[in-house]
């Protein structure tokens, strides 16, 4: 069964960087597609960029397209997600999945189930 550690969160500045990651123990990262989430204070998750298996495809929210990369490290078994140019409507806590993704899905990376999680991190982006 995977197992996903997430690490790097943290506080920083408007503007500031920061890299997450997101460690898979049990799985091959690069057979699955990873996707990062995000839940802010009162608001829905929605996600933030994912990382298919059909050739490192990858879709980025809206919100964070320029600003936000997510890439694959296959030595380390981990996927990064590095967060550039930070906002403070970027808070929010931050959650890496896998999905198997048996099929390519025409419409992106983000309609796979994600069926195992990590276990979050906190992002806080100060004005």
């Amino acid at each position: 069964q995977a197992q996903l550690v997430q690490s790097g969160g943290g506080s920083v500045q408007s503007g500031g960087s920061l890299r997450l990651s997101c460690a898979a123990s049990g799985i091959t990262l690069d057979y699955y597609a990873v996707g990062w989430f995000r839940q802010g204070p009162g608001k829905e998750r929605e996600g933030v960029a994912c990382i298919s298996n059909d050739n490192d495809r990858t879709n980025y929210g809206d919100s964070v397209k320029g600003r936000f990369t997510v890439s694959r490290d296959l030595a380390q078994n981990t996927v990064y997600l590095q967060m550039n140019n930070l906002k403070p409507e970027d808070t929010a806590v931050y959650y890496c999945a896998t999905d198997p993704a048996l099929y390519i899905d025409p419409g992106g990376c983000f309609n796979y189930k994600y069926d195992s999680w990590g276990q979050g991190t906190q992002v806080t982006v100060s004005s």
